[in-house]
């Protein structure tokens, strides 16, 4: 029997007789001091509830990438995302593609140390020593060797070019200027090019470069170090006769077999491009259809078999590149044994591939799941069917995979880490820029540069201790196998039998500190409250009422992924890969609520679109069809549909959108269609809202108007009442109600109506709308069968003593907890699973599947309730149609409700320290100027921003 086979064997017999299961939590090498505070001890609580043990392997190593900068001896970089191996196996090279970026005492980012990174490791003794940190000002994914190993080459991203890098009296430089690929701009509205994967054919001679956003590859002669020739990939483009067809488009990554062949795994339209190389001009010759969102590919020696990861569909295609024939789809989240009938849950999102010195064994990065693969592949007769055999645990979101050259070592590089206590944090939301000495941006506490990545190496472990990581793996993600999560079922389906509607209103952008820090009960921290309780009086009355969240994390760490957790409870590989690109301002565009690179392409036309928005180009074969590359596929592999409202439509219940993933470019007074804010658009006849995504066409309020500052959300509560009021009166409220109330998000002031115009109104009117939503549930026919429940879809505009990831969260009806603090942690993916179990929804992936409902905020007995909404004084300074001060509606007069009646600062104010930023969509801002004015606007210039936490409590 071969090894790989034995190895299998005793993995499944361990997993089928328990015979191999972890070791107690305290005997776990390896874990952190702190271990998980809901008591499991499996190592290290994620936002996304759940644990990473990345050190659990015997014998193994983990490392910060800690780039060396001078001045900055502590710093370690984040986002890391491609690993390779020299040819003589000798030098890993890792390349880190996000955020990264730096600030100094002035608030601008240091040039010097706002790079991307090349690591150069030497594995020639196994564990990896670090000889040299190369910086490269952009990069997206893409590094690859020259087959001297003499030479790398690094994609450089939105600079459009390619880095060519040689080793020199044994030290890697870069070599000349980088060779320009020659692109003015991507495909689309405002998009800018991104090299992505770049690949060297077998002599030499040639480089491949995927360009990301502009659907083509550049083939670049490495003797003159020029592009010679340029490749579209989409059918349109290569025969006329296929105008419209979708294909070929985000190309990301490239292989080369020999010099006359090519491979393009094409993001969006789940299909490998092939490339005849060796006639005078490249041609298109195939498509191979593979799972979705094809990312990173490999050969194997002889070339004859072609595995690509499916980061969409959990799968690896096995391509005959004799036939380029589909020949095998392996899934590649855990062994059958551990995973019985639960192959339609999508999410562990594999994203990278090695093969072991034999070619028996695949590892595949799984970024979902926090886990390598260990696939046994069935390559001949009598082998069987490929499989997983065994899992091995690894730091938050691994992203590549390498082995040692006797393939006796595994190095995993993760993008991701835990961010800890932000308390110094600059993107509160606003931000002064004249204050060049203010220290706060150059703490550096921004969320995405507080999330760090790192590189695991370890032994190949032996077929019993890859049995106990197996089981390992299992727990830290709850596998059904290793953990019965059904300890409250009684009350789950007891609250289930007598809720029939659900309300899910989604926020934008707050911490816990800063609203709910002066909570007079739970886990806050006074110092850091920016919108004390005469701001957010609601947010106070409701977390009193009912629950009190004090420990609830935002799964995403920004609006980008924060909308996809929310919505999905998962994110894609898509999505990880360009959030922290977009953030740090390195190219690409905001492609996570249904637009892609500002295309509407929940509209499948070309006259459809341009209705929507006049300057789209009149290209047939500008992303034809409605196929979203960012978005999560549902349950059986249905393209597109793995969001909460697709879960219920198919379990065939209504559904009814206000605000959700909506095209916003007609909210800009300089588009020709735009559509000014009317108060009450449904007397006006005034269509405010286009759905980005086909399934929410039918079923959104086209009256209630998306993500605008320039509107206010009493405006927004209104349209909702509207049809809330028509829906008791005709019995017939949906199951499902989605509301966006985005006003805590800030911005647009001189242009706000009503009066809504600084921090305080925008706050107090989002408060008072959350609290006129709750009141007219509480006063209506549905009260005893509604549930609502509140979320932010992230916290990175704020500070946090906890976490940079704690933010607000409200559950508020019946059968709630009344007047309890519920410190249990918990996430957005729990808060999702509650909505799904309560209305008897099958999980939409992975995540939410194997995540616990939230059952410790309820109760059997249905306690009376009743809400009023309070007032906030501040909006009194407002135009806003206000009722008359009563005892009821209004905070008793006291002092602190004296201070905080009037804005802190007026309208010219904040435009003046705004001025420059852009508020058209979410998070598009110097988000650390912008919370640094927040600051200073609210709390004075004499406050300094906290730098550490004071342990007041």
């Amino acid at each position: 029997m071969r090894i790989s086979s034995l190895l299998g064997t005793v993995v499944v017999g361990c997993i089928l007789m328990s015979g191999c299961a972890p070791p107690r939590p305290e005997m776990r090498p390896g874990l952190p001091a702190s271990a998980a505070a809901d008591g499991a001890g499996a190592g290290e609580l994620l936002p996304t509830g759940m644990h990473i043990t990345p050190e659990v392997a015997e014998g193994s190593l983990f490392q910060p990438l800690n780039p060396d900068l001078p001045g900055r001896p502590d710093f370690v970089a984040g986002q890391a995302v491609t690993s390779t191996s020299s040819p003589d196996g000798q030098t890993l090279l890792i390349l880190t593609s996000g955020y990264n970026r730096i600030s100094g005492l002035d608030g601008k980012n240091l040039p010097e140390a706002s790079n991307e990174y090349i690591f150069v490791y030497d594995v020639s003794g196994h564990k990896p020593v670090k000889r040299q940190v190369l910086q490269v000002p952009n990069t997206f994914n893409g590094i690859a060797w020259h087959p001297s190993g003499q030479t790398f080459y690094a994609a450089g991203g939105v600079d459009d070019n390619v880095h060519v890098f040689e080793l020199k009296a044994g030290v890697w430089r870069e070599e000349g200027n980088p060779i320009a690929l020659g692109h003015t701009a991507g495909h689309g509205l405002r998009v800018r090019p991104m090299a992505a994967g770049v690949a060297v054919n077998a002599s030499g001679t040639q480089a491949l470069v995927a360009n990301f956003e502009n659907d083509s590859v550049s083939v670049i002669d490495l003797t003159k170090r020029a592009v010679v020739t340029e490749v579209d990939l989409r059918p349109g483009k290569v025969n006329p006769a296929q105008r419209g067809v979708a294909g070929g488009e985000y190309p990301f990554w490239v292989v080369l077999k020999g010099d006359r062949k090519a491979y393009v795994s094409s993001q969006r339209d789940q299909e490998v491009v092939v490339l005849d190389l060796g006639g005078p001009v490249p041609l298109v010759v195939g498509r191979i259809p593979v799972g979705h969102q094809p990312n990173k590919m490999l050969l194997n020696r002889a070339q004859t078999r072609l595995y690509v990861a499916n980061g969409n569909s959990d799968t690896v295609s096995v391509i005959n590149t004799a036939t380029d024939k589909v020949v095998e789809e392996i899934n590649t989240t855990a062994p059958p044994e551990l995973w019985p009938g639960r192959q339609g849950l999508k999410g562990s999102n594999p994203n990278s591939l090695a093969l072991s010195p034999d070619e028996r064994t695949l590892y595949v990065t799984n970024g979902g799941t926090n886990a390598v693969a260990v696939i046994r592949l069935g390559l001949e007769a009598g082998d069987g069917p490929s499989q997983v055999i065994g899992l091995l645990p690894t730091g938050w979101y691994p992203n590549a995979v390498s082995l040692s050259q006797d393939g006796s070592w595994l190095h995993v590089v993760n993008g991701k880490s835990n961010a800890g206590p932000n308390p110094g944090a600059c993107r509160d939301t606003l931000s002064t820029a004249p204050d060049a000495l203010d220290s706060c941006r150059s703490r550096n506490q921004y969320v995405w540069q507080l999330t760090k990545a790192g590189l695991l190496s370890l032994p190949l472990p032996s077929a019993a201790h890859l049995a106990t990581l197996t089981w390992q793996v299992a727990a830290n993600n709850h596998f059904p196998s290793a953990r019965r999560h059904q300890a409250d079922a009684a009350i789950i389906a007891s609250v289930r039998e007598r809720i029939k509607h659900v309300i899910y209103i989604v926020k934008e952008n707050r911490s816990y500190d800063q609203v709910l820090g002066d909570l007079e009960v739970g886990n806050g921290a006074p110092t850091l409250t920016l919108f004390p309780e005469p701001i957010t009086p609601n947010h106070h009355a409701l977390a009193r009422q009912f629950v009190t969240l004090d420990h609830f994390f935002a799964s995403g760490e920004v609006s980008g992924d924060g909308w996809n957790w929310s919505t999905a409870a998962r994110t894609t590989d898509v999505t990880e890969k360009m959030v922290p690109m977009l953030y740090g301002g390195r190219g690409l565009t905001y492609d996570w609520e249904g637009t892609n690179r500002n295309i509407n392409v929940g509209l499948a036309t070309v006259e459809a679109r341009k209705a929507a928005h006049p300057q789209t180009p009149d290209d047939p074969d500008l992303l034809p069809g409605t196929a979203d590359v960012a978005a999560p596929d549902g349950p059986a592999g249905e393209a597109g549909t793995g969001y909460l409202w697709d879960a219920a439509l198919r379990q065939g219940l209504t559904v009814r959108n206000y605000g959700f993933f909506g095209d916003l470019a007609r909210y800009q007074p300089a588009h020709p269609a735009f559509i000014p804010v009317v108060r009450q658009p449904f007397a006006a006849a005034q269509v405010q809202f286009f759905p980005t995504k086909p399934s929410l066409q039918d079923h959104s309020d086209p009256y209630f108007r998306g993500y605008d500052q320039k509107n206010a959300d009493f405006w927004l509560f209104k349209e909702w009442e509207r049809e809330f009021e028509d829906y008791v009166r005709n019995g017939n409220l949906p199951a499902l109600q989605l509301v966006r109330l985005p006003h805590d998000h800030f911005g647009d002031f001189r242009a706000a109506i009503d009066g809504v115009n600084t921090p305080d109104t925008q706050m107090a009117d989002n408060d008072y709308a959350v609290g006129l939503l709750v009141e007219k549930v509480a006063k209506s026919p549905y009260k005893d069968s509604t549930l609502i429940f509140v979320v932010e879809d992230d916290a990175q505009n704020g500070a946090d003593h906890v976490d940079a990831h704690r933010t607000l969260a409200y559950i508020v009806g019946p059968y709630v907890k009344q007047g309890t603090v519920v410190s249990t942690p918990s996430t957005t993916v729990n808060l999702v699973r509650t909505i799904e179990v309560v209305l008897g929804l099958e999980p939409m992936g992975l995540t939410d599947g194997l995540a616990e409902p939230m059952s410790e905020v309820f109760e059997l007995t249905a306690w009376p309730w009743t809400y009023t909404a309070l007032i906030p004084e501040v909006l009194r300074t407002t135009q806003l149609p206000l009722p008359a001060r009563t005892a009821l509606n209004s905070l008793p007069q006291t002092a602190q409700t004296r201070a905080f009646a009037r804005p802190r600062r007026d309208v010219t104010y904040w435009e003046q320290v705004m001025a420059g930023q852009h508020f058209a969509v979410e998070d598009d801002l110097d988000e650390a100027r912008f919370n640094r004015a927040l600051w200073h606007g609210l709390l004075g210039e004499g406050t300094p921003y906290p730098a550490a936490r004071d342990g007041h409590d």
